[in-house]
């Protein structure tokens, strides 16, 4: 991947972490409705966090390179 490619794709994948940040804030202030939806949405977050920690390493690296 380019360096413009990699800043995109942290670009995108933070904007996608704030937006699965928010839904387990809002599903907690939910709760004890919709108790049963915490682990699809916890991995849903995780996931989408791992991800952004990488293309972040990915960047700066290629930003060393």
């Amino acid at each position: 991947m380019t360096l413009e490619e990699l800043e995109a794709k942290v670009k995108k994948l933070s904007l996608r972490a704030t937006d699965a940040k928010m839904n387990l804030h809002d599903l907690s202030e939910e709760l004890p409705t919709d108790w049963q939806k915490i682990p699809e949405v916890a991995e849903a977050t995780y996931q989408i966090f791992k991800d952004l920690d990488e293309a972040r390493k990915a960047l700066k690296a290629a930003k060393q390179a």
